[in-house]
Order: structure tokens, then C-alpha cells, then sequence
């Protein structure tokens, strides 16, 4: 390309890139964005053929001055490799500077779930007889009954349900669809919310969404997470609580009962098989905590390394 050409005159070519060929969703164009706004930024009127691996380098440095955690610093280098790279093939830049940029490490935690005892107190939390208390019914129990992720959970349509076959077309990440079997309870609060709830919030109103608020539109993530706070709240879960509690509590209860690894990857909508076994990781914890609390002899164990009476 002739002339200097500069970070922020190549983004949103890059973001659209994203967008058709990559199939990238909304959210991760959205951190790709902001992510690369800001290294333009600090960049300036820098042409990007005269960024060298020094140049990134310092950049992280200033970013870990600002006190970012590595995880962010994290995604911001798999930002910074993806658009050099692109810039790479486009001809933009000679080499890519980014190909030798080093991510911090990042440790691995593991993914908060509830036990089935505080799912069910959750499930059961709505009061059905107020405005929007069968709806929330069914919203949570189709969420802890499919694991999808919160996204694709407001934009189910209600041709995407076939109560008959018992399954949800959801449409994933990427825009990749994938099928998941819903199971009687949550099917049977859906078809009652559907009954009873959904056309007195619509008010002669129409959508093809299947969860709707009183206003007659869709429902945002942002109003979903605040119904399930204050639910959450009502039977004394206080903190940690969000969807991804949910899908975790899903895939985690899943593989306790005896569910195959490929078959919760293929629920859950994951393209690696690596992000599903971090769930095997939880059961590996929940068991060895279970023998340390229960087996007399892992307990007299303990007690020894703590220097305490058997």
C-alpha cells in the first residue's frame, strides 16, 4: 500500500474482516475494538511498518503500568497478533512484529457452580403469580437445562423450540447452530409462560422472541443479569452469581452424573474440546475435597501435616 499507513486507518477494515470471513460475534468484535483503539492510540501517527517487536513490547509495558491484569494484557496480545497478522497478508507490512509477542501466564481458576440443592432453590425462586414470575421460571430453567450462554438465551425465537422432538436450535458464538435436548421440567415451564404470561407483556404486541419484557421487546443481557441477582438474593445467594454460574452448574452436574466429555463439548457449543475439560478439573477438586472431609484416614492425614491431635 502506498503512503504511510497508520493503526487507526486499518482497524475497521480489520474489524470487518472479522466480521464475514472469521465470523467473529459481536462480543469478541467488540473487545477486538476496543482492545486496538487503544494501542492506536498510544502508537499515534506511528506507520505501522516502522512497529518492531520492541515497539509491542514497550506497549505491554505501559499497559502493565496502568495496573491491567494479565488476563487483559492477555487479550490484548491475541488482538495485537491477529490484526499484525492480518495486516501481514494484506500486504500492509513487511513482517509481522507481533509474531514473537509473549502473552504473561495466566492461571487457570477454576469455574464457580452451584450444587443441585441451591440450582433447585434458584429454579423455584420466582413467585408465579406476579407479573413476570412465570417467565422467569422459564427463562432459568431453560438456561440450567440446555447451558447455553446468556446471548444466546434472549435471542431464542419461538421457532427455535420443538417441544415435540424436546430441543433448542440455539445459535452459538460465530453464528455456528447446534442442537441441545431440553428436558420435561423446562419444556413444561416454557409452555406454561407461553400459556398464561407471554401475550399479556406483549399486549397485542408481536415478536418472534420467545422471552419478552413488559415493554413488548426482547429480553438484554443486562436486564436478565439484574432479574437473576435479585432472585439469587431471595434465597440467600449473595455473590458469584451470574449466567456463566449456570452453564457451569449445567456442564458440572452433567459429568457428575455420568454425561460423556465430547457430548457436554457439543451442548455447551465449545470449538476446542480443551475448554470443556476444565469441567473434569472441578470434579477432580470436588472429589478430593470430599475424601479429605469423609475418609477417616485421609482426615488423620491432615491432621498429621497440621500438627494436630489424631
Amino acid at each position: 500500500m502506498a503512503g504511510i499507513v497508520t493503526p487507526g486507518e486499518r482497524i475497521q477494515v480489520f474489524l470487518r474482516y472479522c466480521r464475514t470471513e472469521k465470523g467473529l460475534a459481536a462480543n469478541s468484535l467488540e473487545a477486538y475494538r476496543r482492545d486496538l483503539v487503544q494501542l492506536a492510540g498510544w502508537l499515534g501517527q506511528t506507520a505501522l511498518k516502522s512497529v518492531r517487536l520492541n515497539t509491542l513490547r514497550s506497549y505491554l509495558d505501559y499497559l502493565r503500568q496502568k495496573r491491567l491484569s494479565n488476563r487483559s494484557i492477555a487479550r490484548q496480545v491475541a488482538a495485537i497478533r491477529s490484526f499484525f497478522g492480518f495486516l501481514l497478508e494484506e500486504g500492509d507490512i513487511p513482517s509481522n512484529p507481533a509474531e514473537l509477542l509473549v502473552a504473561p501466564q495466566i492461571g487457570t481458576s477454576l469455574p464457580k457452580y452451584l450444587d443441585t440443592a441451591k440450582v433447585d432453590q434458584l429454579l423455584t425462586s420466582p413467585e408465579e403469580d406476579s407479573t413476570t414470575g412465570l417467565r422467569d421460571r422459564a427463562m432459568l430453567d431453560l438456561l440450567y437445562a440446555t447451558g447455553v450462554r446468556v446471548s444466546e438465551l434472549i435471542k431464542v425465537r419461538i421457532a427455535d423450540l420443538d417441544e415435540l422432538e424436546g430441543t433448542l436450535r440455539v445459535i452459538g458464538k460465530g453464528n455456528k447452530q447446534r442442537i441441545v435436548p431440553v428436558g420435561k421440567q423446562a419444556l413444561a415451564s416454557v409452555a406454561r409462560y407461553r400459556a398464561e404470561q407471554r401475550e399479556k407483556l406483549l399486549k397485542g404486541r408481536v415478536s418472534p422472541f420467545l422471552f419478552v419484557t413488559a415493554r413488548g421487546g426482547a429480553m438484554t443481557r443486562q436486564a436478565f443479569w439484574k432479574l437473576l441477582r435479585g432472585h439469587g438474593r431471595s434465597v440467600g445467594i449473595f455473590r458469584s452469581l451470574s449466567p456463566h454460574v449456570l452453564r457451569h452448574s449445567f456442564a458440572t452436574h452433567l459429568l457428575e452424573g455420568g454425561a460423556d466429555l465430547r457430548s457436554v463439548q457439543s451442548m455447551l457449543g465449545h470449538s476446542d474440546i480443551g475448554t470443556t475439560q476444565i469441567y473434569t478439573h472441578v470434579m477432580r477438586s470436588r472429589l478430593r475435597q470430599t475424601v479429605d472431609r469423609h475418609h477417616p484416614r485421609a482426615s488423620r492425614t491432615l491432621a498429621a501435616n497440621r500438627g494436630l491431635p489424631r
